[in-house]
């Protein structure tokens, strides 16, 4: 096992696995966690005999979604920096030379979406629920989320998703084609290491030259390169008059319910 402060890495024979380690908090993607992530996939990249890796969260779900907290209050980094890390983030992890599973519970909100999009397959369980809440908090859908929803789901139901903001169950992501797999809860676990041990007795060229050969398709059709912008969008929301006001009455509406 490696050392990480917010995720569990580990690796067993042609298997990984990449928890998101904060269940206290339903996981959410802190400045610091985005760079653990990307520092993960380059961990499994070092060791070619991992073919699949696994993504899921502790505890009662996937994950809640960005930090915001982290990325205003990052004195390390300068704004920007810390608004481009979930792009860097999510290339890492569609990058890896493995493939990934995305193992989806409870919420998944925002940015664990986009990571979750950024998997190469994803299964979840019936009762698993999804939200885009980032126009709602005065902020773009970033981290390259639009191209990857685009490419996954369509550019009408993205648009939808995105701009409403409206949450939406597993029954209706599989439809959108966004899930590959839907299972009852309990039987979730299983589902996915079955799947995975089923794809680790592959070739690992085969499965590797798959995954390029689609990714590459799909890249040049959506331009996902041009995403290294969205933290320009970012920037602009927190320092947007309009957006803050959208944020704030966001955060508080959560805070009453």
């Amino acid at each position: 096992m490696s050392e990480f402060t917010t995720l569990r890495v580990e690796a067993e024979g042609a298997i990984g696995r990449l928890t998101l380690d904060r269940p206290d908090k339903l996981n959410p993607l802190s400045s610091a966690t985005l760079a653990e992530i990307a520092g993960a996939a380059r961990w499994f990249d070092a060791r070619p005999e991992v073919k699949v890796v696994i993504v899921r969260g502790a505890g009662r779900a996937f994950s809640g979604g960005a930090d915001l907290d982290s990325f205003t209050g990052a004195p390390d980094l300068p704004i920007r920096d810390a608004a481009d890390l979930g792009r860097r983030m999510a290339d890492a992890v569609e990058d890896m030379d493995a493939l990934a599973i995305a193992q989806l519970h409870g919420w998944c909100v925002g940015g664990g979406l986009v990571l979750a999009a950024a998997c190469d397959l994803r299964v979840a369980a019936a009762d698993a629920r999804f939200s885009i809440p980032e126009v709602d908090l005065g902020i773009p859908l970033a981290w390259g989320g639009i191209p990857r929803l685009v490419r996954e789901i369509g550019p009408a139901l993205t648009k939808e998703l995105v701009a409403t903001c409206r949450p939406f169950d597993a029954a209706e992501a599989k439809a959108a084609g966004f899930l590959n797999r839907v299972v009852a809860p309990e039987a979730l676990e299983a589902e996915v290491e079955g799947l995975a041990a089923q794809l680790a007795g592959k070739a690992r060229h085969a499965l590797f030259s798959t995954k390029r050969h689609v990714n590459a398709v799909t890249a040049e059709a959506l331009g996902l390169a041009r995403s290294w912008a969205d933290a320009d969008g970012l920037v602009t929301a927190f320092s947007d008059r309009e957006c803050a006001e959208a944020r704030r009455a966001y955060l508080a509406k959560r805070m009453r319910s």
